[in-house]
């Protein structure tokens, strides 16, 4: 394999997004599992999210970068960036795209019954504002969404990788 990459992409040296002091957002979004017998409510809710990532990844124009899934006790989060929080909010708000269906599906299935729980938070980055370290690890993260870069002298330090994007 080129340079210090394993056969399972797995990068050994330490490395940094290259994020180019660009803006962008984060959007977590996940599920919690209120009742854990009622099985064929939640799953439903579960299995909405598969189609909105086929789609997001097939049409990159509509400014989401990548996904990442994190399992925990009651539910799933998942990390994903987006070139700007205005293209999150128009792809959650288009009628001809899968979000907005499925959103109706929530509503029509579940609704406020307690079943099972959604939530999302955002938060919008700002040119410089991002600074990453990954070691030993495949492309993941905001690697993954701008690529990465081996971490050089100039950027060795949390400070450094800041500063170099005008974060400190």
């Amino acid at each position: 394999m080129p340079g210090n990459q394993t056969d399972s992409g797995i990068l050994r040296d330490r490395a940094t997004a290259r994020t180019d002091g660009r803006a962008f957002a984060v959007f977590l979004i996940g599920m919690r599992v209120n009742r854990l017998w009622a099985f064929g409510r939640w799953v439903r809710v579960l299995m909405a999210m598969p189609p909105m990532l086929r789609e997001l990844y097939r049409h990159p124009e509509l400014g989401f970068l990548s996904a990442e899934f994190l399992l925990n006790w009651r539910g799933v989060t998942m990390l994903q960036y987006w070139r700007s929080a205005e293209d999150l909010t128009a792809y959650s708000n288009a009628r001809d795209r899968a979000h907005f269906p499925a959103w109706q599906e929530f509503y029509r299935r579940v609704g406020k019954d307690g079943t099972v729980g959604i939530w999302h938070e955002t938060y919008c980055i700002e040119p410089g504002a991002a600074e990453s370290i990954y070691v030993n690890m495949p492309p993941w993260g905001l690697s993954r969404a701008f690529g990465r870069e081996t971490v050089a002298a100039a950027k060795a330090t949390a400070r450094q990788r800041f500063s170099a994007g005008k974060g400190i």
